[in-house]
């Protein structure tokens, strides 16, 4: 079917919708990477965005059900310049489109994604909608107006509290913002006995737990819209180790007296330089956000730089066992696996 991404400055690009087809509005952005685009459909932190992917093949290796960031699709639709439909690959289960089909995820492809990661790229993420045949200029103005992302956070943290490994050794109290599958499975390999919680719980709830650290995940949206978040942080530093990314390291910074900005287009993709500022070292990271940290208070240190635009990739307190990294934990083996980055929260208890 026939369709157009209109973006809120007006340039419209022609295209073919996929997957879901209906009119959907949200943030334009752009993601660098040869490959993951599963991990993108099923990351919750992409929740309420129109995820543009920059390597222009996609889907060549298919869809496998072990690969999934998260039980749920939150991306609001994904563009690409050409799909697969004949994957190859022996773990392969199903299709792009058919896995788009099935989880109700919007896509265009035949645009050139080239061009458009250049718009961003100068003029910044924008709203944009996605929309059959060729719609008027009302209709796109009137969709571009429904567009509310104050509430992504709502959407994508987990309704309730429950545990996993109940009887594991470490006690963690984990605060999910958008929680990825990974980040529970690491803690769980750890033998800790992790106790989840909606991101807005109030901090007298998880003090009743008394656990051993506070984690704080990452997730999708600004930490602007999560003052009851920072609040109970607030008072969690003061008695219990502390330790987020991403938007966890965000809440973090807020509440301890940092403040926020928005980037340009923000950094997106598996390939984003960080400098440690110790040791020199430069890494190599996965990165999802829109929004860094600035103006940090006395007491607190930077211990991580982004290489390309010098922001803040990471902080600790310098009296409280408070830490946060902008960047995402990938789970493998190596230097930058989570147990180098939670040398001191997490013990191995097997």
């Amino acid at each position: 079917m026939k369709a157009q991404l209109i973006l809120e400055n007006g340039v419209r690009f022609s295209g073919t919708m996929f997957g879901a087809e209906r009119d959907v509005v949200g943030e334009v952005i752009f993601t660098t990477g040869m490959v993951g685009y599963q991990e993108v459909l099923t990351d919750p932190s992409y929740t309420g965005q129109i995820v543009t992917m920059t390597f222009p093949l996609i889907g060549n290796y298919g869809i496998n059900s072990e690969d999934t960031e998260s039980d749920n699709t939150g991306l609001t639709a994904i563009i690409v310049r050409e799909k697969c439909d004949y994957p190859s690959n022996f773990r392969s289960e199903m299709t792009l489109e058919e896995f788009m089909k099935k989880n109700g995820v919007v896509g265009l492809y035949g645009i050139d994604t080239r061009a458009l990661t250049g718009i961003i790229r100068e003029n910044g993420c924008m709203k944009g909608v996605i929309m059959k045949g060729e719609p008027s200029d009302d209709e796109v103005s009137k969709l571009l107006s429904s567009l509310d992302n104050s509430d992504v956070i709502l959407k994508t943290t987990t309704k309730e509290k429950y545990t996993v490994n109940e009887n594991g050794g470490t006690s963690v109290a984990f605060i999910d913002m958008g929680v990825k599958n990974k980040m529970l499975d690491y803690f769980v390999n750890k033998n800790c006995k992790v106790t989840v919680y909606p991101a807005f719980t109030d901090a007298k709830e998880i003090e009743e737990q008394n656990p051993d650290f506070v984690f704080v995940s990452n997730g999708a949206g600004s930490p602007i819209d999560a003052s009851k978040t920072v609040e109970a942080v607030k008072e969690l530093v003061k008695n219990y180790p502390v330790f987020g990314i991403a938007l966890g390291h965000q809440i973090i910074g807020l509440a301890l007296g940092a403040k926020v900005e928005k980037l340009k287009f923000g950094h997106h993709g598996s390939s984003q330089p960080v400098k440690d500022v110790n040791s020199k070292r430069v890494f190599v990271t996965s990165q999802n956000h829109n929004y860094v940290l600035c103006d940090l208070p006395a007491d607190v240190e930077e211990t991580f730089i982004n290489v390309n635009d010098g922001t803040c990739e990471g902080i600790a307190h310098k009296s409280l066992k408070v830490k946060g990294l902008q960047f995402i934990p990938d789970g493998a083996t190596g230097s930058l696996s989570p147990d180098f980055l939670f040398d001191g929260f997490v013990k191995e208890d097997k």
